[in-house]
């Protein structure tokens, strides 16, 4: 198991034995790296939910109830005559059935109503999982679950008025169709008038009350709750009335109501897990409303659900500072999101295993390296065999078998350029970052770097794998520092340098010129925070990669992960400083005479 396996799987069993409603505090500064361990906290909770039926069906020798096939009539028939009642023996089961959401708030952000897409997303997701029928016949005719008094083992009851009231609506329709019938086909009172209109009564009150009861189910099987809040969410009107959020908690405590009896017919636990993601890229009052939809699921005690909140704890602050409607509420957002999180849990720096696993699935994603040696090799070997066969060779034929020798020695060095970049006896990976598109970033780039050079004859056969993938980390890591070494170098090989300037270390040029570097601080401010750690850099440059001003000018042709308008911002200052320079050494020179 890799690190990451370890955190999720520690976190997944502790999900599963906590009490609800539970916010879990998903903190992370990588925004990126959540979502495969998202996966991989569902992947562990689902297998603790197979592992727990077994156990249950050992135990009690009972399976699980899902409601199809038959026992999805056995499902409605329940909801129509019967109360479910919380005994003993479901306060015992251990079976957890998991039913993920996955709530992305960047795709509600452009709304004023954010919270109410979470709302929506859950019920929807709830009803879809169900089906719209059971939900429907709940809505009109079920019963919230009871605590069972004393120790009855019995987990429904007849609900004796609906039974009564069913009873009599069917005794009254048998009524009237008997007597209908007997006015129409016995001779002697076919003729009569008063059976007629009195089976028609009966008929009518039956069908009236049938059609009274249908109607409701067949309303709310057109009109999802999901609708219902949105067109109250339109309402302005509505909207400002003081019984809004009332409505809304109410169609809330309908659904949790709902999941509780979906326990006791299935036989085991539910949980409704609500990941929820990109909450710190919407505005702050966004992220407040969607906090304030959270306390209003959650005001349930016994809600079912689980909130996995996805933020970075330092934006989600200063949001909830912001915030307008916040201002004597969360003037501290630090402990506003400590009483709103029940479950902090930071994710810690990525493992060497980890690291290692997600640089292998980054490789898996370059499809066209998988059997690129091969297929290039079978190409190559038909060219030459068609050219032996002729007495004159086609000037195309040899630049096609040129080019496919030269597809096939970038294959080999992208290999090996992959083999070292995920050694762990090399150092490489050491300086690749945390997230997983900068792994992206990097397993993309070095590929094209290498077909750049091989494509030139000079650096065909003596091109380094392990040099060109560390080059691209360093562009791809610390974009300022490499962007101002390489305007420095660049201006030094114009003035005339040493004979042996090109042997220089770059780190050395780093150097000597990073004074001038740090006193543009606040012009270079922004480009400066795209670079990592500067303890890496000086690892990398003056130790584990050392560089020369040479090899970072062959290099520099090839280097398309590294943003050149940087290095010409910083040429216009270094020009201006000169011109600088120039105008005070002028005027010094006019006031020494």
């Amino acid at each position: 198991m890799t690190e990451d396996d370890i955190y999720c799987c520690s976190l997944s069993k502790t999900l599963c034995h906590t009490s609800t409603p539970v916010t879990v505090g998903f903190y992370s500064s990588c925004g990126t790296r959540v979502h495969s361990l998202l996966d991989q906290i569902a992947g562990c909770m689902l297998k603790e939910s197979i592992r727990r039926e077994e156990a249950e069906f050992n135990r009690t020798h009972q399976r699980s109830r899902i409601p199809e096939g038959i026992n999805y009539l056995t499902l409605l028939w329940y909801i129509v005559f019967y109360q479910p009642v919380i005994t003993e023996v479901h306060l015992r089961r251990k079976t957890i059935e998991f039913l993920f959401i996955r709530f992305s708030a960047w795709e509600y952000a452009g709304t004023d109503k954010l919270w109410a897409g979470l709302v929506t997303t859950l019920c929807d997701h709830i009803r879809h999982h169900f089906g719209p029928l059971p939900l429907s016949f709940y809505h009109v005719v079920g019963s919230r679950p009871q605590f069972a008094s004393g120790f009855t083992q019995e987990e429904w009851r007849l609900k004796r008025k609906t039974c009564y009231t069913t009873g009599g609506l069917i005794l009254i329709l048998l009524a009237g169709t008997g007597l209908a019938t007997t006015a129409l086909l016995v001779p002697g009172i076919r003729d009569g008038t008063v059976l007629k209109y009195l089976g028609g009564t009966f008929a009518a009150i039956s069908g009236s009350g049938l059609v009274i009861a249908i109607t409701p189910v067949i309303k709310n099987l057109l009109i999802s709750q999901k609708k219902k809040i949105e067109s109250m969410t339109s309402d302005e009107k509505f909207t400002s009335h003081l019984g809004f959020m009332s409505a809304v908690k109410n169609e809330i405590e309908v659904l949790t109501s709902f999941i509780y009896y979906m326990e006791i017919f299935e036989r085991r636990r539910l949980r409704i897990v609500f990941e929820i993601t990109c909450l710190d890229m919407c505005y702050p009052e966004r992220v407040v409303g969607v906090l304030n939809a959270m306390n209003t699921l959650l005001s349930d005690r016994n809600a079912p659900f689980i909130f996995i909140l996805v933020v970075d704890p330092s934006v989600i602050v200063s949001c909830l500072e912001q915030a307008g409607t916040m201002k004597g509420m969360a003037d501290n957002g630090y402990l506003y999101l400590n009483r709103t999180v029940t479950l902090p849990f930071s994710i810690p720096e990525i493992g060497i295993k980890s690291k290692m696993r997600c640089l292998h699935e980054a490789f898996q994603t370059r499809e066209d390296l998988m059997y690129g040696i091969i297929t290039r090799n079978m190409e190559l070997g038909v060219t030459r065999s068609k050219g032996n066969g002729g007495a004159l060779v086609n000037i195309e034929a040899v630049v096609q078998e040129d080019q496919h020798e030269i597809d096939a020695m970038a294959v080999q060095y992208i290999h090996e350029a992959f083999h070292y970049l995920h050694s762990e006896q090399d150092c490489l990976y050491h300086y690749v970052p945390d997230s997983i598109i900068q792994m992206r970033r990097i397993v993309n780039t070095i590929p094209i770097t290498i077909r750049l050079m091989t494509q030139q004859h000079l650096l065909r056969h003596n091109l380094c794998p392990r040099e060109v993938a560390s080059w691209v980390v360093l562009a791809n890591q610390w974009p300022c520092r490499l962007s101002w070494i390489l305007q420095r170098m660049e201006d030094k090989l114009q003035c005339q340098p040493p004979k042996d300037y090109e042997k220089t270390l770059m780190w050395d040029v780093f150097i000597e010129t990073c004074p001038e570097l740090y006193s543009k601080h606040k012009e270079l401010q922004n480009i400066i925070a795209l670079d990592g750690d500067p303890e890496l850099f000086e690892r990398f440059l003056s130790n584990d990669f050392p560089f020369t001003v040479q090899e970072g000018k062959k290099l520099m042709k090839y280097t398309v992960n590294l943003d050149h308008s940087i290095r010409y911002k910083m040429g216009e200052l270094q020009a201006l400083a000169t011109l600088e320079n120039y105008r005070k050494g002028g005027t010094n020179s006019e006031k020494k005479p």
